[in-house]
């Protein structure tokens, strides 16, 4: 798609839009596009890789190496053309096509995360859908009102935090001492505060 502005002449490439300006240089334009997700799957689903035709490709043309060019690696493929006349890459094709599953799904993870990387997103996730019960009338078989959850345990309250005194002898064992310069609490008996040093 190429449009032609007033300052200049702009093109779309990727998420980001390019635009070729007055004086000949490229800039690249801040705005992304509105939703970077579509072009991701889009390019993604151009690239993947199936698990199933790589585990046929290893089992029946394995010897050929063809399931090695099907993920790019077309140095392992033209080798395993070149000893097809052997029965070493037939052998080897069928014990790869037990791999081939997990070869796949890292090649589509590279993929994916290349896309991402160009697009300057992270790589969206598919979450699956979460089997909410919303709004059912009664009678329905469901139950008609929430199940009662016992009450919360009551918990003790906090201890009180107070600022130690030497000559009050009344403190609890469980009370805190608030240090008078940072405030942080230390426990009873410390002779320095734990977060600033200094002596209480």
């Amino acid at each position: 798609m190429l449009m032609v502005h007033a300052m200049g002449t702009r093109r779309e490439t990727g998420a980001y839009a390019v635009m070729q300006g007055t004086q000949g240089e490229t800039v690249m334009a801040t705005m992304p596009y509105v939703n970077a997700q579509a072009v991701f799957y889009q390019q993604y689903e151009q690239v993947r890789r199936d698990e199933v035709v790589g585990i046929l490709l290893a089992l029946f043309l394995g010897g050929f190496g063809i399931h090695h060019f099907y993920l790019r690696r077309t140095g392992l493929g033209i080798l395993y053309a070149c000893f097809c006349w052997t029965p070493f890459p037939w052998v080897l094709g069928f014990i790869e096509c037990f791999f081939m599953p997990g070869r796949v799904r890292e090649f589509n993870a590279i993929q994916a995360a290349g896309i991402a990387a160009a697009l300057g997103i992270t790589i969206p996730t598919y979450a699956p859908p979460v089997n909410v019960t919303v709004n059912v009338p009664a009678g329905t078989g469901y139950p008609a009102a929430a199940p009662a959850y016992p009450a919360t345990p009551a918990y003790p309250a906090a201890p009180p935090y107070t600022t130690y005194n030497p000559a009050n002898t009344a403190l609890q064992p469980d009370t805190l001492i608030a240090c008078s310069k940072c405030q942080k609490t230390n426990p009873v008996g410390a002779k320095f505060c734990s977060g600033c040093g200094n002596a209480l």
